[in-house]
């Protein structure tokens, strides 16, 4: 693990994830000409996201409280407000190829170099500059598992590792098999993403190296990790111990006991918990089986199985996925569960686009622009902004909200109850309109006791 993530998650509490080509266009860039389904480049660089942080901020996303704390037993301290942007390095360039243009960041060439797409040293930096001056911390996605190509046989010079050995042999992933998994190629026969050999130590030697660089260089303060459980397991500690920032990885799939394992001293600081949304899924979106026990279940075995679920990253969308809006007709539905998304253990974490209801299904279409929206105010904004300013705050409270661990109060078939720290929530899923129904709740407090909405 890295040596200073715990310090790191003491405050750890929400974090807003952008597509760096998607969230804002250049003064005078034409903001009709971005169809997701084109799958190339609308615009969006990290300057566009520097000069358009408001929209971020204003919605709650910041930490200014914490800007005195930055010097804890030599870590970048305590981190509260995270703004995640789409991989920083260089990608495939080359004919179109039979999926698009890489304007997602993920087709990764030469990872040392920067993507000049999204543009240069300076801009990154002063991103990350501008970041910090308000108070937030910058989180950088990044993928170490793979390369991309348009072969099966690629030409290596043009990546990170240029040796035949520092790659693994082509394979088409079985993925009843963990090693073919983890050894396999990514990808298909079109775009083949040519596994790196992370087993080797030139290449942990290597990967190491670099992300030590990138993360002083740019003042990054965690790491999301791309495709993490298609990496051999005991590379993360010495990667991320390099970084010596908090490393959350993706480790898709709902099988929790497979999950569970890549937390931990021996792999990473946390995951996205992938279990815990099919769980949301299955209670809250409608239509749908409106199954709430779902939700206790992986409660209680998130409790037994992971190492820290509060550090677990929750997600009700993610560019992987179908918006919420895609697969549940109902807004209410989407407010209930993001009210355990900000109100349970675990990291919240807020796809650009949710606050403004989009609804495109799978990739490509879950990567639309934001600019259309005008960056409107929508209800669900101000929703978002009400559950920021309560957890920020409950995190600056004296009870220790924060590292609490959630209680469920009660489940019945259209409601949830939970107690984390002195705090009582209470979701449902019966959508709009209201219903006349009961949740009773069984709390530890005395019935007189006067308490706050």
């Amino acid at each position: 693990m890295c040596p200073y993530s715990l310090l790191y998650l003491a405050t750890l509490t929400v974090e807003v994830r952008v597509i760096t080509d998607r969230y804002a266009l250049p003064q005078g860039a034409d903001a009709t000409k971005c169809d997701p389904a084109n799958q190339t480049w609308c615009g969006g660089t990290w300057n566009t996201i520097r000069e358009n942080l408001d929209y971020i901020q204003n919605a709650g996303f910041t930490a200014s409280e914490y800007i005195d704390s930055l010097s804890v037993s030599g870590s970048k301290g305590s981190l509260s407000r995270l703004v995640w942007i789409s991989p920083v390095s260089q990608n495939y360039e080359g004919p179109r190829s039979a999926y698009g243009d890489a304007y997602h960041g993920y087709w990764i060439a030469d990872a040392t170099q920067l993507n000049d797409r999204f543009g240069t040293a300076d801009d990154l930096k002063a991103l990350s500059d501008e970041v910090h001056r308000r108070g937030m911390y910058l989180m950088v996605d990044v993928v170490v598992n793979n390369v991309m190509s348009t072969s099966l046989t690629p030409d290596l010079s043009t990546f990170m590792f240029k040796e035949q050995s520092q790659y693994h042999t082509y394979c088409p992933v079985d993925y009843s098999n963990l090693t073919s998994e983890q050894n396999c190629w990514l990808g298909d026969d079109k775009v083949p993403l040519p596994d790196v050999n992370t087993q080797d130590s030139t290449v942990v030697s290597g990967y190491t190296s670099w992300i030590k660089t990138l993360v002083e260089t740019y003042n990054i303060d965690g790491l999301r990790i791309d495709a993490a459980k298609h990496v051999n397991v005991d590379f993360w500690p010495q990667f991320c111990g390099a970084a010596g920032v908090f490393c959350i990885g993706e480790v898709f799939g709902d099988d929790i006991d497979f999950a569970s394992q890549y937390q931990g001293p021996q792999a990473l600081d946390s995951i996205l918990q992938y279990p815990m949304y099919g769980a949301l899924v299955d209670a809250f979106a409608i239509p749908g089986p409106q199954n709430m026990s779902a939700m206790t279940d992986m409660i209680a075995q998130s409790k037994a199985k992971f190492k820290d679920p509060g550090l677990l990253g929750n997600f009700l969308e993610n560019q992987d996925l179908p918006r919420w809006a895609n697969i549940s007709v109902d807004v209410q539905s989407l407010w209930n569960a993001m009210v355990f998304s900000f109100m349970s253990d675990g990291i919240p974490i807020v796809y650009y686009g949710q606050e403004q209801g989009f609804a495109g299904n799978a990739d490509p279409f879950n990567r639309e622009p934001l600019w259309p929206s005008q960056y409107a105010n929508t209800s669900t904004y101000q929703f978002m902004t009400t559950l920021n300013t309560l957890r920020n705050f409950l995190v600056n409270s004296t009870d220790n909200w924060l590292n609490s661990s959630m209680e469920v109060l009660t489940t019945t078939s259209n409601g949830l109850s939970i107690l984390k720290g002195p705090v009582i929530s209470i979701m449902t899923n019966i959508g709009s309109p209201p219903q006349n129904i009961s949740v009773a709740v069984y709390t530890p407090y005395e019935s007189n006791l006067a308490t706050t909405e």
